[in-house]
């Protein structure tokens, strides 16, 4: 649709016009210099060039109503297109400690390790939250960005699956891991700062005690979600058949649902596939993505044309003029 901001610029139009009927004219004081006896013919031939005045007048006229056009500001607004308000900002914390690595897993029916169980699972709850920005902090020993906050979830997704265990150290930082998850989400609106954090053990290295971190946490409104990843047993392939034997784990409930609690969030278990799906889901209920919509129209500035034409008018209208009087 074709729009103007200021159409009263037109009002202008004639003002050429009133300056040259209603200003005075300059008075010549200093009277004719040069007497001409041909004075009859000469005016003669100027009346037969009438015609070509008023069209050399065209030129100067035109470009004033291109001026005007350009100063009118036109514009070309498009079809109302519907944008997804302000989303969450989710930066997801897992685990790469080596007890990562442990299969006693099971996913449609096979054995698989706690770190594959967790790219497909938590790969499917990235890409289900179309609107948040979601950023990826892996740690280990330390703790390292591995992903900043965007809205390119499938770049998320594709940088989690590219994790492998003991990338970051054998050992678990979680205070550390909590403290550049912070770090990254200090830019963002408070009431949309949430930290999913996933381990399997307990803090056994860093430079940031998790609970000190969870109260920085706190302080900056950053919500944390503590899942607790891990089964008590696991099954392996034996001479006489699949048997279940125990696998210790050095999880710390107690301390993950402490973190939970000083930031309002919530600690869950998952000893098994199912669990996990669970908790993503019920992460999905309480951070839901809000569907309210505002509306966009796009729109184009078009006053480079008639001012460009104008230009171009003006530099004609100079080089036929001087040619005239050469």
């Amino acid at each position: 649709m074709f729009d103007l901001d200021w159409p009263w610029v037109f009002l202008c139009l004639p003002l050429p016009y009133l300056f040259w009927k209603f200003l005075p004219a300059l008075k010549n004081r200093a009277g004719a210099a040069l007497k001409v006896p041909f004075l009859e013919r000469m005016s003669c031939l100027s009346s037969t060039q009438t015609h070509d005045v008023r069209s050399h007048l065209m030129w100067p006229l035109i470009i004033w109503i291109l001026l005007l056009a350009a100063l009118s500001g036109p514009k070309w607004v498009g079809a109302p297109i519907q944008l997804q308000q302000e989303g969450r900002s989710i930066m997801m914390a897992v685990d790469l400690s080596g007890s990562m690595q442990l299969q006693d897993m099971s996913y449609y029916g096979r054995a698989v390790s706690r770190l594959d169980l967790v790219k497909s699972i938590a790969g499917q709850f990235i890409k289900n939250r179309q609107g948040d920005r979601i950023g990826l902090v892996l740690f280990g020993s330390r703790a390292y960005l591995q992903t900043p906050l965007t809205r390119d979830l499938q770049t998320v997704v594709n940088m989690l699956d590219d994790a492998t265990v003991g990338l970051a150290g054998s050992q678990t930082a979680i205070g550390d891991g909590i403290g550049l998850a912070i770090k990254r989400l200090m830019h963002y609106p408070k009431k949309s700062r949430v930290l999913v954090l996933l381990t399997d053990g307990q803090n056994n290295a860093g430079a940031v005690a998790p609970l000190v971190a969870a109260k920085m946490a706190a302080k900056a409104d950053i919500k944390i979600y503590t899942i607790g990843l891990g089964s008590s047993q696991m099954v392996v392939n034996t001479p006489f058949g699949p048997q279940y034997i125990s696998t210790q784990t050095d999880l710390d409930e107690t301390m993950l649902k402490q973190i939970a609690k000083l930031t309002g969030g919530e600690y869950f278990r998952a000893a098994s596939a199912s669990d996990l799906q669970q908790v993503y889901d019920s992460i999905n209920k309480l951070e839901f993505v809000k569907a309210d919509q505002i509306t966009f129209r796009p729109m184009k500035l078009l006053y480079p044309w008639p001012l460009g034409f104008a230009l171009i008018l003006s530099v004609v209208w100079l080089l036929l003029d001087r040619r005239r009087v050469a």
